[in-house]
């Protein structure tokens, strides 16, 4: 399947609902699969005494608390609506991460997703990871700061959601999990996602092997959301078999806001969606032979026996009249020592092509 590209519009409408509007129309014409919001009640997100990360103290400044931050980026369920249905009008996927339970509800009874993103803050968030479960939609699950242990604990969480008729708790995630159905349920509806959660990600902390681990682990599908500079790292993690690829996008890097400087602008988006498409061809199905484009080069660029000066019939074919020479028409060097010592059966020219 096509390798399904996600433009990460996140918080980068700075609260506007004109400039999410613009990045949804960005990302059409991109190229990409899926535009993704964020959806999120402040109060509900963070307490008002919430630190900023680093990367949000040096975008936003560090006069307003993360919950001040937050309460400008928030989209109400209005305008919720209204970025679904102009996605419908440019035939690309609305989709949103939800931080909270009644989040869910909003994206999946009232504006009727596809499918879910979860973020990788809500890793621990056994009763948003409960919640989705129970969506009754598939999950995307990103995986930034975690172990394998963390990502098998939240997957138990949403196992539970898809199948657990008990109450919560650790054991009965746990036993979701360890069940035939729990993980049936879980290879039909999540895919998990490698993320270094920093903005940006440094090259070195990007570890896209960690995608095979998690395949390998899991059984699940397995994506990468990225928060590197620029595309290469989307484009390699395409190459090694990622299934989705997100990446954070904007109208313009210099825009105040907490994700911006680490999000690609329009040009670079396109460029990611290009790379990746072609990734997707360039993969092949993995039989090594020559392909329709190269046979006709076969003849120019491999070679034959020819001969080194002229011959006369009856002359013996020694190594310093037969050589290998352009073009690849002919008898292949191979069959060299078959020829040498044998003798001419008729008169050849330098440069002749047995």
């Amino acid at each position: 399947m096509p390798v399904l590209v996600i433009a990460e519009a996140g918080v980068n409408h700075n609260g506007s609902l004109d400039r999410a509007l613009e990045l949804i129309d960005v990302a059409a014409d991109c190229g990409a699969d899926v535009v993704k919001f964020q959806t999120f009640n402040a109060d509900r997100l963070a307490s008002r005494k919430a630190a900023k990360a680093e990367y949000q103290l040096a975008t936003t400044g560090a006069a307003e608390s993360q919950h001040a931050m937050l309460k400008k980026l928030e989209l109400t369920g209005a305008d919720h609506r209204k970025l679904a249905d102009y996605c419908r009008t440019r035939r690309i996927e609305f989709m949103s991460s939800p931080f909270d339970e009644e989040s869910v509800d909003l994206l999946v009874k009232e504006i009727g997703v596809g499918r879910l993103k979860l973020g990788s803050g809500e890793i621990t968030n056994a009763p948003l990871l409960v919640k989705a479960g129970r969506s009754g939609k598939p999950v995307i699950v990103s995986t930034g700061m975690s172990s394998l242990a963390d990502v098998e604990r939240a997957l138990g969480a949403l196992a539970f959601g898809m199948i657990g008729t008990s109450d919560p708790s650790t054991g009965a995630f746990a036993d979701a999990f360890a069940s035939a159905e729990g993980r049936a349920a879980l290879r039909e509806n999540v895919t998990l996602l490698h993320c270094t959660t920093e903005y940006p990600a440094p090259f070195h902390d990007v570890n896209l092997r960690a995608m095979d681990t998690m395949r390998e682990a899991f059984g699940l599908r397995v994506g990468f959301s990225d928060h590197t500079p620029g595309v290469a790292m989307p484009i390699a993690a395409a190459a090694r078999g990622a299934e989705v690829i997100e990446k954070h996008f904007t109208v313009d890097k210099s825009l105040p806001g907490p994700d911006h400087r680490a999000s690609l602008e329009p040009a670079e988006l396109r460029d990611m969606v290009a790379g990746i498409r072609a990734v997707e061809v360039a993969l092949g199905d993995g039989v090594k032979v020559a392909s329709e484009a190269e046979k006709k080069n076969i003849a120019i660029a491999r070679k034959s026996l020819t001969t080194l000066a002229p011959i006369r019939s009856g002359e013996k074919f020694t190594v310093e009249n037969l050589g290998v020479k352009r073009p690849g028409s002919g008898t292949s060097p191979f069959q060299l020592w078959e020829w040498l010592g044998r003798h001419a059966e008729r008169d050849y020219d330098a440069d002749e092509t047995l």
